[in-house]
């Protein structure tokens, strides 16, 4: 899950900190749209994406790693069974 939007961050980082130092950008396949605070990011993509997996990622030279045990070993869905309100 993600592989696309991690190789797209990957592959135009090095580019991307030239223009958006210090931004968030927001990678869904072929999409990429950047912004100035992590809170912009996550409310436009959950605005666009509802519920499907997206990449929000801090453009910086050193990327924090963040890892979610409960996640990683199944023992928490991020994903909800009911619909969300509009």
């Amino acid at each position: 899950m993600l592989e696309k939007e991690l190789k797209s961050f990957q592959d135009n980082l090095p580019n991307w900190l030239t223009c958006h130092a210090g931004q968030f950008v927001l990678i869904k396949g072929n999409d990429v749209d950047f912004f100035n605070s992590m809170d912009a990011a996550l409310t436009e993509a959950v605005r666009r994406y509802g519920l499907d997996s997206y990449l929000i990622r801090c453009i910086a030279p050193k990327q924090e790693e963040i890892i979610v045990p409960a996640l990683t070993l199944g023992l928490l869905r991020a994903d909800i069974p009911h619909p969300t309100r509009s």
